[in-house]
């Protein structure tokens, strides 16, 4: 017989990161929620940037005002 008993997995949180930023904290965020690199994701976020004719600088504005930072020490 096994004990089948439910565990909940931690949740991963989004956040603005309060370490790994240069403007906003943005990518550094969301490369954690994600495990990647965040200079990956920056050059992602400049070349999306560059080719959709500034069309990700809005989504960017928007990321940063949507996404709550992250809690701790200010």
């Amino acid at each position: 017989m096994t004990n089948s008993v439910y565990t909940p997995q931690a949740t991963k949180k989004l956040y603005r990161s309060r370490t790994d930023k240069m403007i906003a904290g943005v990518a550094g965020g969301w490369a954690a929620y994600f495990g990647i690199d965040a200079a990956i994701l920056r050059i992602a976020l400049v070349a999306g940037a560059f080719f959709t004719a500034g069309f990700a600088i809005p989504v960017y504005v928007a990321a940063w005002l949507l996404t709550p930072e992250q809690p701790g020490e200010s």
